[in-house]
């Protein structure tokens, strides 16, 4: 990639830096996920343009690898030395904390809590919310509190199970149980008993007015006629709605705030409503429900909660709150807001969409691996840390952000590689057999991982002189096979032609037939599953292992030891 591609001659310099010393550090196997990751480590103001960037590193990988594949390591390590000698001694990375410093924070008194909605499991947008606040509560030796806000029976209905799929996520994240865990849907005696202290504070009351013509009151700061009523006369009604005498949405309960504040979404806003839906924890027993921003609320106060932290959209809730705080004479959390973030490939999933096309069969379920759940993402093998990293990373900022699941990926391959092994995975594959005048070895030794982090070896037989290739590889009559020898190939028919590098020819991956086992590798990409067959190296694998597929990218078995097929599922290149 030139300058006429838009990138200057210094991030093209940088690209070249750490695809030179990957390819140092990795034997000329080095990976383009791992260089971007660490570019993007050293110039965060490029995180949003690592969809593009991509395609620059994958060409500078290509380019060191191939340097080092044709004229040894050596050669690139010179090219390193005359240009970035410092990248030669590179440290490994100390993870850096990406937190600013909380407000008015008093170590081992700090509570925080992160609030989902149990009507699914958590999302790769949840991962944050648990990031950020479990790991300010350490930076502060203080407490989460893992609260199930589940007050909408109709709208986003609870699931019963998802309950303990979000405890589960929270501790593989985390690595720990959550400090407190609050069920909303248990303690409904408690936020009762408050909204009967609004009405008989005088700072609340029960409006039976119609949705419209309350919004056109509001909107011309004019009073409701339901607000002058006596406190006799709302507790009359509190009562007629919790008995079940009126329909959903003949009453609300409303606390009463200046009808001249700009905002008139905050004029006299709705805290408790009639909803008759039948709830999966608690059936039918309550007919009187709160609305989130009440319910919330009070249980940030019974909880004890320090800081909230929730993003800028729900500015409307905090001053809500706030105004609701004040009549009970309380004092208001911190509170903090991040903005958006948008990983390109996920779009706008939302839990009540994915829901209904898990139902409709779009989907096989909440860990289909197309989904951005994180039952999907563990299922294909996501790494905890390498989430935490990543959102840790990106820091807590207003600023709407949209990044590739890319820069995820690079974080990913910086936790992982070091323990995944290599095998070969040959897709399409073509048999081919030595002719009788190839004297070949009887066996190759292979690494287990190219920089030895793991130890031991893995032995190919060769006797059988059958082996497997890609068919797009053999369009070509002379290769080399990666690891082994210069090869020319005519009728099916492979001739040895030497062990040593003869010239520059292609170098690809090959399995010997007596370590093949048959395959399938499927990949989720968008919409759609693609299913590629093939030969994978039978070499220890077992269910629940990441390898690293040569030239192919990482790799989870899903299959049993014993399986006739081994069944990979893809995680990412």
């Amino acid at each position: 990639m030139t300058d006429d591609d838009g990138w200057s001659p210094e991030i093209i310099a940088i690209v070249k830096k750490y695809a030179l010393q990957n390819a140092v550090e990795y034997n000329g196997s080095g990976k383009s996920g791992s260089v971007l990751g660490r570019i993007l480590g050293e110039r965060t103001d490029l995180r949003s343009k690592a969809k593009e960037l991509k395609k620059l590193v994958e060409i500078e990988v290509n380019i060191a690898n191939n340097m080092a594949l044709e004229d040894g390591v050596e050669a690139v390590r010179k090219t390193l030395e005359e240009t970035n000698p410092e990248a030669l001694n590179r440290q490994k990375q100390v993870k850096r904390v990406g937190l600013k410093e909380l407000p008015n924070a008093e170590k081992g008194k700090v509570v925080l809590r992160f609030a989902p909605n149990p009507n699914g499991p958590l999302t790769l947008g949840h991962a944050r919310g648990v990031t950020i606040n479990s790991e300010y509560a350490k930076l502060y030796e203080g407490k989460v509190v893992l609260r199930f806000d589940d007050t909408d029976s109709k709208v986003k209905p609870p699931i019963k199970e998802a309950y303990d799929w979000i405890e589960s996520d929270f501790e593989w994240l985390t690595g720990k149980k959550p400090d407190i865990i609050v069920k909303a849907s248990e303690r409904m005696d408690i936020y009762l008993q408050y909204a009967e202290k609004l009405l008989r504070g005088e700072f609340g009351y029960v409006c039976k007015c119609s949705a419209e013509k309350f919004k056109k009151l509001r909107d011309n700061s004019e009073e409701c006629p339901c607000r002058s009523k006596s406190v006799l006369e709302n507790i009359s009604d509190w009562s007629l709605m919790n008995d079940g005498a009126f329909n959903e949405g003949e009453a609300v309960v409303r606390v009463k705030t200046s009808m001249d504040l700009p905002n008139p979404a905050l004029r006299d806003w709705p805290a408790l409503r009639i909803q008759h839906s039948e709830h999966p924890m608690v059936g039918k027993k309550y007919k009187v429900w709160p609305l989130l921003d009440f319910q919330s609320a009070i249980e940030d106060y019974e909880q004890g909660v320090t800081h909230i932290i929730r993003g800028k959209d729900l500015m409307d809730s905090t001053r809500k709150q706030t105004l609701l705080y004040a009549h009970f004479g309380w004092n208001y959390p911190e509170t903090l807001y991040w903005g958006r973030v948008k990983i390109h490939e996920f779009g706008s999933f939302s839990t009540s969409g994915m829901r209904k096309d898990i139902e409709n069969g779009n989907f096989t379920g909440w860990d289909d691996p197309r989904l951005p759940t994180l039952k999907a993402l563990r299922r294909r093998g996501f790494d905890a840390d390498a989430m935490r990293d990543f959102w840790i990373d990106l820091g807590l900022t207003q600023k709407d952000i949209s990044v590739s699941l890319q820069t995820i990926e690079a974080f990913n391959s910086s936790r992982i590689d070091e323990r995944c092994e290599r095998r070969v995975f040959v897709r399409d594959p073509e048999l081919l057999k030595f002719n009788k005048s190839s004297e070949l070895i009887t066996s190759l030794s292979l690494k287990r991982h190219p920089m030895n982090q793991i130890k031991g070896e893995r032995i190919w037989d060769l006797n059988d002189k059958k082996i497997y290739l890609e068919k797009n590889d053999i369009k070509e009559t002379e290769i080399r096979l990666k690891d082994f020898a210069d090869i020319k190939i005519s009728d099916n028919m492979v001739q040895l032609e030497s062990y040593e590098r003869l010239d520059k020819r292609k170098i690809v991956h090959w399995l010997p037939v007596s370590m093949a086992k048959n395959s399938t590798l499927t990949i989720p990409k968008g919409n759609e599953i693609i299913i590629q067959k093939g030969m994978i190296e039978d070499f220890e694998l077992k269910k629940g292992d990441i390898v690293q597929l040569e030239r192919v990218g990482y790799a989870i078995i899903e299959s049993e030891n014993d399986s006739s097929i081994i069944k990979l599922l893809w995680l990412h290149g």
